[in-house]
């Protein structure tokens, strides 16, 4: 990598942003993805916090997509997989890219769960020996799972005494309770790579994971790369899809440290841009800028990768971050125009689509949400989706 300095570089304004993100992002109707494995590919992955976000991001980006397109590819084709990765958040990836994040970001998680969840077993007094009894918690659970029929937890924790117990937390605080320990090893394995998130007991906007090995859902264990080459291909992969942006954006999105961006950075080709006088960075391969797209709206759900994929959001949130990022920076439901958030969305009692504006976007752009609203309220067939982290505004109105 050599740093251009920035009043040498070219220059990307907001409105060739948000072209880029209109066509990158599937959102713009002329560039639909084909299926929901290629609008994961688009995006790196869909996040998958929420249950129903998955299937609402999908559904934002391939026309006429249904429940069972998504559901066909994450538990027939296998294309897709639910992974614990990047700030130890669960997302949903295209399944040959596991190996890279796997290296790049789930292991750096894997070590801190399994460090903590040592500790705290033993501070609890539930075993002396923390780590010897992580280590056959561990094992107890890949056994049970070695025939290859993917298990719910409540049947594990049947078969596994070791899975057993639970431990105090906030204790004196009115937010405190108690919390089991065997949802923690299972979230250890995953992050190891060695169990992964197989089919769903519940319905689509519900998360009741039935769990399997890692070898035996995906025909083969996680093939191993090194920290570094997972990284980079992160580091690639976000700025072929988010790009051009800041080391700032880069160092949030991947969770880790400014020293890990740098040297990912220094493996790629890339060049600097200006970004409203500050350095960001594009592949070099990839400087070209966008046309303008005809103005579009979409209504995209909590947590939505869009939303969440930039640490500096004024140049697509404006003003409302407010009221659509809880304090925890969770982003809730958001109306885009044309590459910008103008404001948010939730369900009234009979389960219609509800927009709320922040803004006035003229008149095109309201018949554009009414439309919007009208085809989401529809599509989700009176399925009411209540997101985990409600936005300010949606409180408001409550």
């Amino acid at each position: 990598m050599t740093p251009v300095p920035t009043d040498h570089a070219i220059s990307f304004d907001p409105a060739q942003r948000r072209a880029r993100l209109a066509r990158r992002h599937r959102l713009a109707p002329e560039a639909r993805a084909a299926c929901v494995t290629e609008a994961a590919r688009s995006l790196v992955c869909l996040h998958g916090t929420d249950p129903a976000t998955i299937f609402l991001s999908a559904r934002a980006r391939v026309d006429g997509m249904v429940v069972a397109d998504l559901e066909r590819a994450m538990y027939d084709e296998r294309s897709l997989v639910k992974h614990l990765a990047m700030r130890r958040t669960l997302f949903v990836f295209p399944s040959e890219s596991l190996p890279f994040v796997q290296a790049g970001a789930s292991n750096r998680v894997a070590d801190t769960e399994r460090r903590r969840l040592i500790r705290e077993v033993e501070k609890a007094g539930l075993f002396d020996d923390g780590a010897g009894w992580l280590g056959a918690a561990g094992d107890a659970v890949l056994d049970a799972l070695e025939g290859g029929a993917p298990m719910s937890y409540t049947t594990l924790r049947e078969q596994i005494p070791l899975l057993k117990g639970s431990m105090t937390y906030g204790e004196g605080r009115s937010w405190g309770g108690q919390v089991s320990v065997g949802p923690r090893v299972l979230t250890v394995l995953s992050a190891e790579g060695r169990i992964v998130r197989a089919t769903n007991d519940g319905p689509w906007r519900a998360s009741r994971n039935r769990w399997a090995t890692s070898e035996s859902w995906l025909g083969a264990p996680i093939e191993h790369q090194t920290e570094a080459a997972g990284a980079a291909w992160l580091v690639e992969a976000w700025l072929r899809a988010f790009g051009p942006g800041t080391e700032a954006d880069l160092k949030w999105w991947l969770g880790s440290t400014v020293s890990t961006v740098r040297k990912a950075l220094s493996a790629l080709d890339v060049v600097t841009v200006d970004l409203d006088g500050r350095a960001g960075y594009l592949l070099a391969d990839d400087q070209e800028r966008d046309d303008p797209v005809e103005p579009w709206a979409a209504l995209l759900p909590a947590l939505d990768p869009t939303t969440m994929g930039w640490r500096d959001r004024d140049w697509y949130l404006g003003p409302h971050k407010d009221l659509l990022f809880d304090t925890s920076g969770n982003a809730g439901p958001t109306a885009w125009w044309d590459g910008r958030i103008v404001g948010g969305w939730w369900q009234d009692e009979a389960g219609q689509v509800v927009v709320h504006l922040l803004e006035d976007v003229g008149a095109e752009a309201r018949r554009a949400f009414d439309e919007e609203a009208v085809t989401l309220s529809a599509w989700l067939q009176g399925d009411k989706v209540l997101p985990r982290f409600p936005s300010p505004l949606a409180k408001l109105r409550a």
